[in-house]
């Protein structure tokens, strides 16, 4: 386990609420859009450290050498909360998502005073969807078991594999027993849990990943995610990339993928997710879904919607850099108005990643535009096969669903 930094406990966060406050205002004035409704509001925490950093990982984590400073980044969190709270007055938290990094290196009285907060601050629905990301190299039973005491409901997992060469070629600081006993232990705390997998790994073969798959069901998991490999920008596999499955390979995989989780029971709801019946991710769906969400921590990104416009902004992305920025009462890098004309692309991103799509009448609904703002793209993705929609539905073909990055590029134009 890597140790926390102790540090004293008058580190102090200054706040100017008049700043918050005065965009609250200014969000709040007239604009180029007429939303009537607002969306359900979810809370992103974003827990920058992690003990590793992968060679395909390009999320905002940090290798936390020599342990972390817990208690000053709690108080740097308690207080973007507080500053963030003019622009969602009297709006209720429906879902809430600890991501990283690797949340499940916080203590048990850390992760404790970080939901305490929350509670204090905000109104929580009352069947809020509390999830947390965690580490099979992290897990101790004891401090799962308080996890859950302290309001933690959803486990999201991240083995990618059971197969300890894979998990090497990885850069993964646990083996295959370790996520066994990481799934057993999420079992005995908590009913619902996600497993993470990946696929198209280094020198993996069809049978290899059949048998990741199989494994992981055979814990009968409410959530599968099942990714395929990628060589993300700036991550060491993009500098020194490893040998991978081609692309027919992949696709024979994803094809055993569809097999063994539909016989399974689990139905595939979006490109990555598959789920037991009723089990979705209510925080992803949220996102895919066009919804809006408060980010909060290092790097972490916002999307709120107003009833004249929508705005997008980014939290500084270096944990040293957010906690200094934080104290003088700014931890926004990067503020922005999705203006109309990139309110249609940036919905139909989302949406159609759903294996279902979404209602007509949601585009109007979360974007403040009529539909016929997308018209053109609509038609002309309907005519190559690549979306199907009627007076109730939109949603991507089966075609629409293997070539989504053209479906989702036809919308960049209008």
């Amino acid at each position: 386990m890597i140790p926390i930094k102790p540090i004293s406990n008058d580190a102090a966060f200054n706040l100017d609420n008049s700043q918050p406050a005065r965009a609250a205002t200014a969000y709040l004035q007239p604009g180029a859009l007429n939303l009537t409704a607002l969306p359900p509001l979810s809370l992103y925490v974003h827990f920058p450290w992690c003990v590793k950093k992968c060679p395909y990982c390009d999320f905002n984590s940090h290798e936390a050498t020599g342990g972390f400073p817990e208690d000053e980044y709690l108080s740097a969190l308690r207080a973007d909360l507080e500053q963030a709270l003019p622009l969602i007055w009297g709006r209720k938290i429906y879902t809430i998502f600890i991501g990283g990094g690797t949340p499940s290196l916080l203590s048990a009285k850390g992760l404790d005073r970080l939901l305490s907060d929350i509670r204090t601050l905000l109104p929580l629905d009352g069947a809020v969807e509390i999830t947390m990301e965690a580490n099979p190299g992290t897990f101790e039973a004891e401090k799962f078991k308080s996890y859950r005491n302290s309001g933690i409901n959803r486990l999201s997992i991240g083995i990618q594999s059971f197969n300890a060469r894979h998990l090497q070629a990885l850069g993964r600081i646990h083996d295959g027993d370790e996520a066994r006993r990481a799934v057993d232990i999420a079992m005995a705390n908590f009913d619902n849990f996600n497993l993470d997998l990946m696929y198209a790994l280094p020198s993996q073969t069809l049978e290899e990943a059949r048998q990741d798959v199989q494994t992981a069901i055979a814990f009968a998991p409410p959530h599968l995610s099942l990714y395929h490999l990628t060589m993300e920008p700036n991550t060491v596999f993009a500098k020194y990339p490893p040998v991978v499955p081609d692309d027919d390979a992949s696709a024979d995989m994803q094809d055993m993928i569809a097999e063994v989780t539909t016989a399974a029971g689990y139905q595939h709801y979006e490109v990555s997710a598959y789920a037991q019946p009723k089990r979705q991710a209510r925080h992803n769906l949220n996102y895919w879904e066009f919804g809006d969400y408060l980010g909060i921590g290092a790097g972490a990104h916002t999307k709120l919607s107003f009833p004249h416009r929508v705005v997008r902004q980014a939290r500084y992305k270096q944990p040293k850099s957010y906690m200094e920025q934080m104290r003088l009462g700014n931890p926004i890098q990067e503020e922005t108005e999705i203006t109309r004309s990139e309110l249609g692309f940036e919905f139909m991103l989302n949406a159609m990643r759903l294996t279902n799509g979404v209602e007509v009448n949601l585009f109007a609904e979360r974007t403040g535009m009529p539909l016929n703002a997308i018209e053109r793209a609509l038609n002309d993705a309907e005519a190559k096969g690549l979306l199907y929609r009627d007076y109730k539905t939109i949603k991507p073909t089966e075609l629409g669903q293997r070539f989504l990055n053209d479906l989702q590029q036809m919308f960049l134009t209008e």
